[in-house]
């Protein structure tokens, strides 16, 4: 199951989030957002808690759809300590879209990781 996550929700979920978070920008009415959901689960399992995997309607999150300047769906957007590290978007076709994929599997494994204590005042970064 994908969370799906809205503007009221998308700060804590997506930039407070402590793993790199894969957002699957798309709408009901998108064919291809339909067509990679499976692809995007099966992704999801093989990456297990490394990443987390979150929707968001863009028609329904307006807001959100401006921010980040949507242009087509669906676009992925990776993102780490809330920056945007990878975008896709425009792919063509399965094995495309699996590359992109892979490419982001990469981009996340290679990017720092950053964890908090509990009480937030001691910051360990592993690269």
């Amino acid at each position: 199951m994908v969370l799906s996550v809205s503007e009221r929700t998308f700060t804590k979920e997506v930039l407070e989030s402590q793993v790199p978070v894969l957002v699957n920008f798309g709408a009901p009415w998108c064919g291809l957002c339909h067509i990679i959901k499976p692809l995007l689960l099966q992704f999801k399992s093989e990456c297990g808690e490394e990443i987390k995997l979150v929707d968001v309607n863009a028609d329904d999150n307006f807001k959100l759809s401006t921010t980040y300047r949507l242009k087509t769906l669906p676009t992925l957007l990776l993102i780490q300590n809330g920056t945007v590290v990878y975008r896709l978007e425009g792919f063509r076709g399965r094995e495309d879209f699996f590359a992109a994929l892979s490419k982001i599997k990469d981009t996340y494994t290679k990017l720092s990781r950053t964890y908090y204590s509990a009480d937030q005042r001691l910051k360990i970064t592993t690269y």
